[in-house]
């Protein structure tokens, strides 16, 4: 029987025993053979293409899965692999994705990368990684990867092979079918013979990010092997033989650690949702029956996917098997919060976690109290504190009870350090202490609490606005499902408060509605925001976090619109879009057609003048009129 974890007590009682001596290996490869040998014949991955056809699954016993990830390394090791060498790969979640990530971590190092990002980006990616081998889905109907690998594979100088899953050989160009070629190698043992060290690097993740080349993130072998010895002992009622859902991709790693990693450790059923995850309209629509047939226990979501299930849950079914789910990644509302634990009769634990960190490092206790809103208590052996710091990211002192801060972590789950170093200034206040960017206060019983990004602040005339004050009024509202507050530029302030908003189906209230709601419940009137923006949906990221970028830009498109309006009247056709840049982080495009007679340097005049109080940078491009 494990003892419970319900406060900072329990977690350093935990504590008195090394992290060294709690792992169940120091290497991910001797992990899954750890996770294998409880029970060799136990499920250890089942799969179903499709979530309109679920029951159509395929089953990997513990024995085999080991196996086909041992036969993987062996390829990777003859095709040039050594531990130190790169594979990348650009997969949607398939069981040889899974093989492909343990495999290559057993021969060198996996970049799992996201297949929806442009092909630019992904050559940026492998280029900043050193990609020696690049695994890519072929050419199947429905998927543009093959067409991006394509794109990319003359571009990269580090690249000597490339593997394609569900695809043939052309071996004179390098390319190696997966499925022919791994069924060459032997499934018992590393023909390596290598010595994984725990400080060996295993794997680099990309930050999330759909614009722009994300910052790479290395792990160790310890990092990960720690991670799932951090989280496993604090769910103390998940055991060996549970059915983990994963629906997150496999590219990120909430989908390869918390549905992926732990599970294994403790020699656990991986149940994968489908090749798109919760992408596929089929796995949201029979998500209780896929529960019901499979009897899973836990699964890992975001608030936009909870809000989905919840909307095609059937009373019906018997999903009484699940547990509890682990919820981040975005602020969840209350409403959405207390319906969905009412409806389901499972416990929803909200947590915090970055790349950076691994995956995770702060969660409510499975066992302890929950409190709404908090993202709970820092793992075992994941130091945390809220740090104030001066306006340089250098550390003054530590903060006290309650006092807004910024969040810093240290741990054996906590990276080294980005691959390219100019993204490491200015992260580290103190030696081994990671700066998250997110401001938050730590209360009495040591529960942290998330007051948003130290990058998010809306800065009104020198006075610091908390988007998350906008946001959780916001949410509050009835009919209201989403809500997130930025920045819009403004010509006397520098930028005033923006909400974006996507409302609940069947929602009917309108912009002056909520407008004038918020003015009422946000108690400082800087805070109020200027402009309500409705949107179908949000835009999110890959993995399901909204996109802020994104809705800062189009808070710009807006104002730097009706700002232009003279000069539209005058040309006819004008067009504002905001993007990132390279040079300026942020560039307004003005696309115009300019009439016969007009002057260029005229209409260019008037552009500048118009958009001088702005501080976004902005260039003009004139349509060819031949």
């Amino acid at each position: 029987m494990k003892n419970k974890v319900a406060t900072l007590a329990d977690i350093e009682k935990l504590e008195q025993v090394p992290i060294e001596e709690r792992v169940v290996a120091d290497n991910t490869y001797d992990m899954i053979r750890h996770g294998a040998s409880i029970d060799p014949q136990s499920p250890a991955l089942s799969f179903f293409m499709d979530g309109a056809a679920y029951k159509e699954s395929e089953t990997y016993s513990y024995a085999e899965f080991l196996g086909e990830v041992t036969r993987a390394a062996n390829m990777f090791h003859a095709l040039g692999i050594g531990s130190n060498d790169v594979i990348s790969y650009l997969l949607p979640n398939l069981p040889q994705t899974h093989f492909v990530l343990w495999g290559g971590q057993a021969a060198g190092i996996v970049n799992p990368i996201n297949p929806l990002l442009e092909a630019r980006t992904i050559q940026e990616i492998c280029e900043h990684a050193k990609t020696k081998i690049l695994v890519a889905l072929g050419n199947v109907p429905g998927s543009d990867i093959w067409d991006k690998v394509e794109q990319i594979r003359d571009q990269l100088p580090e690249l000597k092979a490339i593997v394609r899953v569900m695809g043939s050989s052309e071996k004179a160009a390098g390319i190696y079918d997966y499925e022919e070629t791994v069924k060459m190698y032997n499934t018992a043992s590393l023909d390596s013979n290598r010595k994984i060290r725990p400080d060996d690097f295993a794997s680099i993740y990309h930050t999330g990010g759909t614009t722009g080349t994300p910052k790479l993130v290395p792990h160790t072998h310890f990092n990960e092997v720690a991670m799932a010895a951090m989280v496993v002992p604090t769910w103390t009622e998940l055991q060996a033989g549970d059915t983990f859902m994963c629906g997150l991709p496999l590219f990120h790693v909430n989908g390869a650690v918390v549905t992926g990693s732990i599970p294994l450790s403790i020699g656990a059923h991986m149940l994968l949702l489908g090749s798109k995850g919760y992408r596929d309209p089929g796995v949201i629509q029979n998500f209780s029956q896929i529960v019901e047939h499979y009897r899973g226990v836990f699964f890992s979501a975001v608030p936009t996917v909870l809000s989905m299930l919840l909307g095609a849950l059937d009373k019906a079914a018997d999903i009484s098997s699940l547990k509890f789910l682990l919820c981040g990644a975005a602020p969840l509302s209350i409403q959405l919060f207390e319906k969905f634990e009412e409806q389901t009769g499972m416990r929803i634990i909200e947590g915090f976690g970055q790349t950076e960190g691994t995956c995770g490092s702060i969660l409510n206790p499975v066992d302890g109290e929950h409190k709404v809103g908090s993202i709970g208590l820092r793992l075992p052996y994941q130091q945390a504190k809220i740090c104030i710091l001066d306006h340089e990211g250098h550390f003054v002192r530590d903060a006290e009870v309650d006092e807004i801060g910024s969040l810093c972590i240290k741990g054996p789950n906590v990276f080294s350090g980005y691959v390219e170093e100019r993204h490491n200034q200015n992260v580290w206040p103190q030696p081994g202490w990671f700066n998250t960017g997110d401001m938050g206060r730590q209360d009495q019983d040591g529960y942290f609490w998330l007051t948003g990004r130290s990058k998010e602040l809306i800065i009104r005339g020198g006075h610091n606005i908390d988007p998350a004050s906008i946001e959780v009024a916001a949410m509050a509202i009835e009919g209201v499902e989403l809500a997130a507050a930025v920045g819009q530029p403004d010509a006397h302030a520098g930028e005033v408060p923006a909400v974006f908003v996507q409302l609940r189906e069947g929602g009917q209230i309108s912009s002056e509605e909520i407008l004038s709601t918020l003015a009422e419940q946000i108690g400082e009137r800087a805070a109020v925001p200027k402009q309500v923006f409705i949107l179908e949906q949000l835009p999110l990221t890959a993995v399901g976090k909204l996109f802020k970028p994104k809705m800062r830009w189009l808070a710009i498109e807006d104002v730097y619109s009706k700002a232009l309006e003279s000069v539209t009247k005058k040309v006819g056709l004008l067009t504002v879009s905001v993007g990132e840049d390279s040079v300026h982080g942020t560039l307004a495009t003005i696309s115009l057609n300019l009439p016969a007679g007009e002057d260029i340097a005229e209409v260019n005049r008037q552009i500048d003048e118009l958009l001088a109080p702005y501080m976004i940078r902005h260039t003009v491009k004139i349509a060819d009129q031949t």
